[in-house]
């Protein structure tokens, strides 16, 4: 137990030389830049030990076990640090664009595989945006799954009224019936606004 207490200590202060030695750090946007570099030193110091070879990676250290929106995330946070970032908001988006444009062009050749990695790449630029919009996609998408749950939950709920279920139903009937859960869901708001 004392050998863990002094391994966190001794990291505890190797990590923050703001704190416990004499090297400036003025903003956060300081701190957090040194304590990149001293993770960026650990990690190859632990690596050379392991393979004899000078290792030193931007992306080292994001854990592959990481839910796929979250190791995204992590991955552009961490090559944004060292530069390799857009500065807008609107260049993800033509990013996404471009995207969507590439899946279209894979699935009008029939290349289905290809399409499929188009996706990952869409994916991969959806994330991205999230983190300029400072919004965690993963939330984001729950929300958004949840809402989709509620309205779906309404198409069935207006079909059984009408004695369906949504296998008899159009697709037409249905995209109706959900426009007017969307509509509905929207309507308190306007009147909250008013």
């Amino acid at each position: 137990m004392a050998e863990v207490a002094e391994h966190c200590r001794a990291k505890l202060i190797r990590r923050h030389p703001h704190v416990f030695g004499d090297t400036a750090a003025e903003t956060a946007g300081e701190v957090l830049r040194n304590w990149d570099a001293i993770k960026r030193e650990e990690r190859a110091q632990k690596a050379n030990g392991r393979t004899g070879e000078q290792v030193a990676a931007a992306l080292a250290g994001v854990p592959v076990a990481l839910p796929a929106v979250t190791r995204a995330l992590k991955l552009q946070a961490k090559a944004g640090r060292v530069g390799f970032d857009w500065n807008d908001p609107l260049a993800v988006l033509a990013k996404i664009r471009e995207e969507a444009d590439e899946i279209e062009a894979e699935i009008a050749a029939g290349d289905r595989t290809a399409a499929a990695g188009e996706v990952g790449d869409l994916l991969f630029a959806v994330v991205n945006l999230a983190r300029h919009l400072d919004v965690d996609p993963e939330a984001t998408l729950r929300a958004t799954n949840q809402k989709f749950e509620r309205r779906f939950a309404a198409i069935e709920r207006a079909l059984a009224e009408r004695g369906k279920t949504p296998q008899a139903a159009t697709l037409d009937e249905m995209d109706e019936l959900w426009n007017e859960a969307k509509a509905a869901e929207r309507a308190p708001r306007s009147r909250a606004s008013r």
